[in-house]
C-alpha cells in the first residue's frame, strides 16, 4: 500500500537521500511542508506521469465544454451547471 509522508522543508532537506528511496522503491508520496502549509510533493516517476496524462485530458475536456458553451451566457450557463449537480445529489 503507497503511504503518504508529510515532512517539513528542514527535514527533507536533512534527509533527501532517504526520502527519495521511499519514494523510489516504496513508491510513497511525500508531501513538504514549510511554515506548516504544503508547497510540494515528491512523487514517484509513474505517477507523475499518470498525472500529467490525466491533466491534459482534463485540460481537452474543459476546452471541449468551453466550446459547446461559448455561445451561452455565463448566467444561463451556471444556473444549467447548478441544475445538474442538484439533480445528480438527489440522485
Amino acid at each position: 500500500m503507497t503511504m503518504i509522508t508529510k515532512t517539513s522543508a528542514v527535514r527533507f532537506r536533512q534527509n533527501l537521500g532517504e526520502m527519495l528511496n521511499q519514494v523510489q522503491y516504496r513508491h510513497d508520496s511525500i508531501v513538504i511542508n514549510k511554515d506548516g502549509k504544503p508547497v510540494a510533493a515528491l512523487v514517484d516517476a509513474r505517477l507523475f506521469e499518470r498525472i500529467q496524462r490525466m491533466q491534459a485530458r482534463f485540460e481537452t475536456l474543459c476546452q471541449r465544454i468551453e466550446a459547446g458553451y461559448k455561445n451561452v451566457p455565463e448566467e444561463e450557463g451556471m444556473a444549467e451547471i447548478d441544475a445538474a449537480v442538484a439533480a445528480e445529489r438527489r440522485r
